[in-house]
């Protein structure tokens, strides 16, 4: 359990710095459609850290790095309940300590480059529009998970790359909304240092995630299910 600990706890830290690093970096907006590369490139970044980290420690704790996959996963009866909360305690902690390393990256480098890359409902986005963009674009991902990894109908050694690029589609869609979440880890973190709007918006990222998750685990057990 220790070694899967920590591969989760590696993997979420990674997954934070390179993903909301690259938005950070990049300047992501939607706003502007000149600008849409910032998008594009954001995307790719969450995309690859989830596939990278899928042939890191896939082998070790079957890289969750999200607890809404976690919650997925325990609904479909792969792992107890134990093992679940223990996942969760450490896909936040790691994604609090890659917040923390941009957060001391982007504070030492003046007005150049601002901000943890922290989720929040984008404008002209309601909350309610907002937390209905996580749950569905969660379910999908979530979905995805679920579907590629499931013993007997899964992908294979595909499943990492299926992942990642799903995560990719993901955001390429989801970011004009919220920035896109789907992970609550992936939102605590980079929120506990930008404070403010993505501090108070944070419970979207924990309940919208954690709804669509679960709705994908039932989805999966209806239609994955051997049972005609």
């Amino acid at each position: 359990m220790t070694k899967k600990f920590f591969a989760e706890l590696i993997g979420t830290m990674v997954l934070v710095l390179m993903g909301c690093g690259a938005a950070v970096s990049l300047g992501c907006t939607s706003n502007d459609p000149a600008l849409a590369s910032t998008v594009v490139g954001t995307a790719l970044a969450f995309g690859l850290s989830v596939v990278a980290m899928a042939y890191t420690i896939g082998g070790i704790s079957g890289c969750h790095i999200n607890p809404a996959i976690t919650l997925g996963v325990w609904m479909s009866g792969r792992m107890s309940g134990k093992e679940a909360g223990v996942y969760m305690v450490a896909q936040v902690i790691g994604a609090i300590i890659g917040a923390a390393v941009l957060y001391l990256c982007t504070s030492t480098s003046g007005d150049a480059v601002v901000g943890t890359g922290a989720n929040a409902c984008q404008p002209g986005v309601s909350v309610a529009g907002g937390l209905v963009a996580e749950i569905v674009f969660t379910f999908v991902f979530v979905l995805v998970v679920l579907g590629t990894t499931d013993a007997k109908k899964g992908a294979g050694n595909f499943a990492g790359l299926a992942i990642g690029l799903s995560l990719v589609l993901v955001h390429l869609v989801c970011i004009r909304y919220t920035g896109t979440s789907v992970n609550p880890a992936r939102s605590i973190g980079p929120a506990l240092f930008q404070g403010g709007e993505a501090l108070s918006q944070l419970w979207i990222f924990i309940v919208g995630p954690f709804v669509g998750g679960a709705l994908a685990a039932l989805v999966w057990k209806a239609i994955g299910s051997d049972k005609k």
